[in-house]
């Protein structure tokens, strides 16, 4: 089959060019808008305990709001409890009513606990119907409408933060894509020493590139994907499109030295597409697993990765072979660099070594990559928060500067949503919230309460049940006002505050504190907060992980097993891959986590590492390390067969691919690389952790691990059951 879909592509390779360079041009007008169209945010579910307690919040009370505006008020000489500062803070917002979604706005006035305890700053919190993701589309009308005064103004909140957000993430993007370009070109110079031999693969990569960011703009008109999906999507796109090209370009390049234009992009195709193919298998299998997860941004990683895999193959078996049928012996033209031709005898020496002493190779290195893996141990995850922005934006300073008046855990306090048999105003239910408010208040780790029944401390149990007999009848605006924002007919909210942030350990104490307390007779509780989405997020996402790894690994045991026609071949590979991956994530922890090298990258330490990461990590680097190992062990197997000898077919299979494999590697860090100059965190964490899983395996994996333990395996290395090989060909799959 891919003997035949090289010759048509030979044949027709002019209709095959044009074809997908109208692809590449229908999709330059969509480009510019596919960020807008992409959603930030993306790292919650509604399955979850604090979704299920916004919901009822939401549902049942009338003034409250899932998001919120937080507007900072500051002034060098007045004081919030100034007549003055009160009168110009409320001046300021008196043009937001006009915004439909604007629910209203509680002052710092009516509620002392929203001014700074040193009166350095008040705020005011502007209530929003729309959830926090969509609502950062009115960030740009907050601004227009506030009206100047002698006040300092700033806001926080999950409208600025996304917003911020999307736009951090569009020049993350530029920046890297400025960055990577010329590198990779540099390095495909490097590897091949002629500017079209370059060029070719760098142009078949922008190209992929564009058509997917295309398809991906398609597919936001039928359903909803990640602003993170823009650097995924161009991560991966550059990177294994340019990675496929080089193997296809290297192979046409040997196999023209032995017949014609038309023979060379036959046997190319035959050969290394083959292989190409084989190896965005294991790729889409790797990115599939991210299908298991309901998470916005892991299944907008997974389909823009599928996306990505299928296009570069497609390309690479089709729109490359064309391009080097119109080239033919072009294709070495304009050489910058005069490279020897490829004996290998560098790889083959290096793998002579590796066999002579497999054990003094094997133990060193496993013991090196569980060493960096080490600091894994002790990872702390999280969900992301504003400390993913860089210090410069807007959203990321007003909040440091709210953190530093409030408290840390002030902008993200614990909500508790209780929910009565009785109505709320019932005395039986105030004097069960009455109850519950002051247990959990005199938890030591809680600051302040917020709620109905803790509004003035001088009122006792008696009075409130006085008081809100007839809720419509309470003459107190202020006890009005916060009745109206935390009481419905049957569920009532408690905020409660706490100096910890939301991802720390603390705070994840006192949640299981109040989620383990009884709430009384007739009452149901649920509880919400930054701290509880958080908890509740991690535990979801690991709860699914093992059936998505196990089934990436699985699928991608079989797929080699049916390339490679061995039992222990793919299992060898999981296992290397596996050791990779962990030095990977402990290199993570020790950067961002730990905060190590934070200076030379250019970021603040997290303190933890974002959730999702680990697991879109293994289902990227498990297709990407299985690529290299489908490279090298196809021309292992091709010389196995040839000669029958172990020790010969490891040392032939890795001097035709160690050049070739490592260049691509290198065109892989590169891009990799060129995203840890983003701005956002997470974007830095998952360039970096790619770009170094990839050094490690194409490195001391591929070179010193593998032949290691073949030698060791020996003859074992292609065992299978017989009664297995009978069901297969009669040849192995890459033959």
């Amino acid at each position: 089959m891919f003997r035949w879909i090289g010759r048509q592509s030979y044949r027709y390779r002019w209709w095959v060019v044009a074809c997908w360079l109208s692809l590449f041009l229908v999709t330059l007008p969509a480009l510019p808008r596919v960020s807008g169209a992409l959603e930030v945010g993306g790292f919650s579910s509604p399955h979850t305990e604090a979704a299920r307690a916004r919901d009822l919040l939401a549902r049942e009370i009338p003034e409250y709001s899932p998001t919120s505006l937080i507007v900072l008020f500051s002034h060098p000489t007045l004081r919030p409890e100034d007549p003055e500062f009160i009168a110009q803070a409320h001046r300021a917002l008196s043009q937001l009513s006009t915004i439909p979604e604007v629910d209203g706005i509680s002052w710092f006035d009516q509620n002392p606990g929203q001014i700074a305890p040193d009166g350095s700053l008040a705020y005011a919190l502007v209530r929003i119907d729309l959830p926090p993701e969509e609502s950062q589309r009115l960030k740009d009308d907050f601004e227009r409408l506030i009206v100047p005064t002698e006040l300092e103004v700033r806001l926080a909140g999950s409208p600025v933060f996304y917003a911020d957000l999307e736009t951090v993430t569009e020049r993350d993007l530029r920046r890297a894509e400025l960055i990577a370009f010329p590198f990779a070109l540099g390095a495909l110079v490097f590897v091949f020493g002629s500017l079209i031999a370059a060029g070719v693969p760098l142009a078949i990569g922008g190209v992929s590139v564009a058509i997917v960011l295309g398809l991906v703009y398609a597919l936001t008109r039928v359903t909803e994907l990640s602003i993170f999906t823009l650097n995924v999507a161009t991560l991966l796109g550059l990177g294994l499109a340019i990675d496929y090209s080089l193997f296809i370009v290297s192979r046409f390049r040997e196999e023209l030295q032995h017949g014609s234009v038309a023979r060379a992009v036959e046997v190319t195709t035959a050969t290394a597409g083959r292989a190409v193919f084989f190896s965005g298998l294991t790729v889409l299998i790797g990115l599939s697993g991210l299908g298991f997860f309901e998470f916005l941004f892991m299944r907008s990683v997974g389909i823009a990765g599928v996306l990505v895999v299928v296009v570069a193959v497609m390309a690479a078996l089709t729109f490359l072979p064309a391009i080097l049928g119109l080239l033919g012996h072009r294709i070495n033209a304009l050489t910058v660099l005069r490279r020897s031709a490829e004996t290998g005898a560098f790889w083959i020496r290096v793998s002579n070594a590796v066999m002579a002493h497999p054990w003094r190779v094997a133990i060193p290195v496993i013991a090196l990559l569980l060493v960096l893996g080490a600091p894994f141990l002790h990872v702390r995850l999280s969900s992301p928060d504003a400390t993913i922005l860089p210090t410069t934006t807007p959203s990321r300073q007003a909040f440091e500067r709210f953190r530093a008046a409030f408290g840390d855990g002030a902008i993200s306090p614990i909500i508790v949503a209780v929910e009565s048999e009785r109505p709320v105003n019932d005395p039986q239910t105030i004097a069960a919230l009455y109850d519950l408010a002051r247990r959990i208040a005199a938890d030591p780790r809680v600051t302040r309460i917020s709620s109905i029944v803790t509004i003035d401390p001088r009122i006792s149990l008696g009075q409130y049940q006085l008081l809100y007999a007839e809720p419509s009848l309470i003459r107190d605006p202020v006890i009005a006002s916060v009745y109206r924002q935390l009481a419905g007919q049957h569920v009532a909210a408690i905020y409660v505050y706490t100096d910890a942030l939301p991802a720390s350990d603390e705070a994840k104490a006192l949640l299981q504190t109040i989620r383990a307390m009884d709430p009384g007779s007739g009452l149901r509780m649920l509880v919400d907060g930054g701290t509880a989405e958080i908890v509740d997020v991690v535990d979801l996402m690991y709860s699914e992980f093992p059936y998505a790894a196990l089934t990436v690994v699985i699928a991608t045991y079989l797929v080699l097993f049916l390339l490679l026609r061995s039992a222990l071949l793919p299992l060898k590979a999981v296992i290397l891959n596996a050791l990779s991956l962990t030095a990977s994530y402990g290199a993570l922890v020790f950067i961002f986590q730990d905060g190590h090298l934070s200076g030379l990258l250019n970021f603040q330490p997290l303190g933890f590492i974002e959730a999702s990461l680990p697991i879109v990590m293994f289902c990227v680097l498990f297709g990407l390390s299985m690529d290299y190992e489908v490279f090298l062990l196809s021309r292992v197997r091709e010389a196995w067969e040839q000669t029958g000898d172990n020790r010969l077919a490891v040392a032939t299979g890795l001097a035709r691919s160690g050049r070739i494999i490592t260049g691509a590697a290198l065109i892989l860090v590169v891009v990799a690389a060129a995203f840890v100059s983003a701005d956002v965190v997470l974007i830095k964490a998952l360039g970096l952790g790619i770009g170094l899983a990839i050094a490690l395996d194409a490195s001391i994996v591929r070179i010193l691990l593998v032949p290691a333990t073949m030698r060791l395996l020996g003859d074992w290395n292609w065992w299978a059951p017989r009664i297995v090989l009978r069901l297969l060909p009669e040849r192995g799959l890459e033959h």
